[in-house]
């Protein structure tokens, strides 16, 4: 412990993030030279934000182009290897694929994450064998990877944020070794009842419990998840919890729990939609909707997302109203998401029966009822999100739902939002959705007809509150929100 002290103080850096994925990544171009692409969503717009040389980001190398600029760099430092990193400190850690494919196939995305948005189909999932004990160890020996790192390169006292669910172990990890450090961890997914995050084995519940609590703060995106935690170190920990406080007891320490709402970067997010490509893109749409209205969705084909939920509430409409047959436009944009996981390629195709079934038995020479676009293309969504009259965001469960809040940001004559209330964001936009119940396909379509009848000016007004709320704790607030809670 002393020779890691010492050689922090030796330009260890005073904060450190620590996630999976990091602010860029590597690709080999034509030429066979290395090259970055910059990453996207809120941790990183948040740290651009900080523009601070202090900063060091953690992750892992994800892609065998990044096994290769970490390779060629000093302990994986990249900014010390030669490389653009735009400004950003860091290092990218070369865990063995088969370690990181068991931790984050296996365990973070088939089972955390399964657990945490209650997806199992009991009946018959999850059962836990040794292959699953194998499993855990190589999810442990990848928390060992980051705990290791952040250990040596954080300067003495330094404050470390901890993101997500594929690090639950770390704080714990890195508070043996570095008792010194000040740790956060933050939860950007929903946190299971108690009676979910018990399908896991006992021990290990504990094991994950414990790991997050060998944090100083343990942040999540609403009350609601926030308690939800709480309740679950309660009954599988017996430890004193405080729910006015937001605190956890446990084993003489004692972990603040914190409320931090992930929003908008209102400038960002306009300057983007501002390019030619957005308005290029625009234009294509304007033509395709030839006046018509336009129901959007944006979505991964993350199972979470329910998006088969969501195109069955639109063919309901179009069966129980039929008034709006040649009057609206269903675009749906289905970005793949996970296709390395069998359940997800299988989902992708079952939006994509879907839609064709839609398209047979609604479609007529003049009207196409669905746009489905299942590749990736962040400026028609841009572009998507200014023209879109109502907005459907149905998730099973979700932690926040950034899509809730860029579509009001960017509406420019006000969109209707159908809003899941299992979605984290119906905590702050609630009062201005029409909130549903994910499941309940009937009261869907209802909700998108309620939507398009919703008079053009009450739409307007509820989008504008929508868009204030989206973007009062832009990515920059809600980091700083995390390092003063670290004092």
């Amino acid at each position: 412990m002393e020779q890691l002290s010492a050689d922090a103080a030796q330009g260890g850096a005073p904060i450190i993030v620590a996630s999976n994925r990091g602010p860029i990544s590597f690709e080999v171009d034509s030429s066979g030279d290395l090259r970055v692409r910059q990453g996207a969503g809120g941790l990183v717009s948040g740290l651009v934000s900080l523009r601070t040389p202090d900063v060091l980001w953690v992750c892992a190398a994800l892609s065998e182009s990044d096994r290769l600029a970490t390779r060629a760099a000093p302990g994986g430092r990249l900014d010390k290897a030669g490389h653009e990193t735009q400004g950003t400190r860091l290092r990218m850690l070369d865990i063995p694929l088969t370690t990181y494919s068991r931790a984050y196939n296996t365990v973070a995305n088939s089972t955390l994450w399964f657990v945490h948005h209650l997806m199992f189909d009991t009946p018959t999932t999850p059962t836990f064998g040794s292959a699953f004990r194998r499993d855990w160890a190589a999810y442990k020996e990848y928390n060992d990877a980051f705990a290791d790192a952040i250990a040596q390169d954080a300067a003495p006292g330094a404050r470390v944020l901890v993101q997500d669910y594929h690090l639950t172990l770390a704080a714990r990890k890195l508070r043996e070794r570095r008792p010194d450090l000040r740790i956060a961890h933050f939860s950007h997914t929903p946190w299971a009842p108690p009676e979910g995050f018990r399908l896991l084995p006992d021990d290990i519940a504990r094991e994950v419990l414990l790991g997050i609590l060998g944090a100083d703060h343990a942040g999540f995106l609403t009350r609601r998840w926030a308690h939800s935690f709480l309740d679950c170190c309660a009954d599988v920990l017996a430890a004193d919890v405080d729910v006015e406080r937001l605190t956890v007891t446990h084993e003489g320490r004692t972990t603040e729990l914190g409320v931090h709402p992930l929003g908008i970067d209102s400038e960002r997010l306009h300057e983007r939609a501002d390019q030619p490509d957005v308005e290029a893109r625009a234009a294509v749409l304007r033509e395709a909707l030839h006046g018509m209205r336009m129901i959007l969705r944006v979505d991964r084909t993350e199972l979470s997302k329910n998006i088969v939920r969501g195109l069955e509430a639109y063919r309901e409409l179009l069966l129980t109203h039929p008034e709006w047959i040649k009057r609206v436009v269903h675009v749906v944009f289905a970005y793949p998401s996970r296709h390395d996981l069998p359940e997800y390629r299988a989902y992708t195709g079952v939006i994509q029966r879907v839609a064709r079934e839609i398209e047979h038995e609604f479609g007529l020479p003049d009207w196409t009822p669905l746009l489905l676009h299942i590749e990736d293309d962040f400026a028609r969504t841009l572009a998507a999100y200014r023209l879109a009259d109502v907005l459907v965001v149905n998730p099973i469960r979700d932690g926040m739902n950034l899509v809730a809040k860029e579509g009001p940001v960017l509406s420019t004559r006000g969109v209707a939002l159908v809003l899941s209330r299992e979605a984290g964001a119906v905590a702050e936009l609630g009062a201005d959705a029409i909130v549903v119940n994910p499941f309940d396909v009937q009261a869907t379509a209802e909700a998108i007809h309620e939507a398009l009848l919703m008079p053009d000016e009450e739409r307007l007004r509820r989008s504008q509150r929508m868009a204030r709320a989206a973007t009062a704790s832009p990515p920059t607030a809600w980091l700083a929100q995390q390092l003063d809670a670290l004092g």
